[in-house]
């Protein structure tokens, strides 16, 4: 969630806040029409939902090493307010956890916006790479989700994508705007400004599901 998105709900909420304490405290009764207080009251009815919607995303989300992800995404009956909540931080169509689990992230390990002024690395551990029975992707997305045009046609890495492993057995992922010299196989092309990154693990395996995998952080290259 970016920072301009946190203020803009924060300023819809004092809006929301005044209006009704304006209402209900400094105004006279007399002036007050059914048509204004309808009017005012479906405003102020929406707002207050939009900023529910927003604080409640932020209570259920878990972020680790940057990455965003909600347990429970998808699943049928989770009320209302929450299937609201996980469309602020995953809109789209979203499968159950037992068929895939999603995180995204637009900051790096030290909490700075993504960008493509400079690099980056995922450094995956020796057997590290997310564990699942399927397949995993990770994609990059303009700041606006849209895809990056590169150029190799490269739009996401996977376990499918031939990365070349470390003779340790770990697997580095190049995030950058210009390729990494004897690296392409495991670049995957940044924009020239920020961007955000959405990684997808398909049927993801127990680690996954209880919650004790961590996404490696996106770490700038020095």
């Amino acid at each position: 969630m970016s920072r301009t998105y946190t203020y803009f709900t924060a300023l819809i909420g004092v809006v929301c806040a005044y209006f009704m304490i304006r209402l209900f405290f400094f105004t006279d009764l007399t002036t007050r029409t059914v048509q204004s207080d309808v009017i005012q009251g479906a405003l102020i009815g929406f707002g207050l939902a939009f900023v529910t919607a927003q604080v409640y995303a932020r209570v259920k989300a878990t972020k680790v090493n940057g990455w965003i992800t909600m347990y429970g995404l998808g699943v049928p009956g989770g009320g209302m307010l929450f299937r609201a909540a996980c469309a602020q931080l995953f809109p789209g169509p979203v499968n159950v956890p037992e068929e895939a689990m999603y995180w995204w992230t637009n900051s790096d390990k030290a909490g700075r916006a993504l960008n493509g002024q400079h690099d980056y690395i995922m450094h995956f551990p020796p057997d590290g790479l997310p564990p699942n029975d399927a397949f995993w992707s990770l994609t990059m997305g303009t700041a606006k989700n849209c895809f990056v045009p590169n150029p190799i046609n490269r739009y996401s890495v996977s376990d499918r994508s031939g990365l070349v492993p470390n003779a340790d057995g770990s697997v580095d992922i190049y995030i950058q705007n210009s390729a990494p010299a004897g690296h392409e196989s495991n670049w995957l092309p940044a924009p020239s400004d920020t961007f955000i990154l959405w990684l997808r693990v398909y049927e993801p395996g127990r680690a996954i599901l209880h919650g004790t995998y961590e996404v490696p952080p996106v770490t700038e290259v020095k």
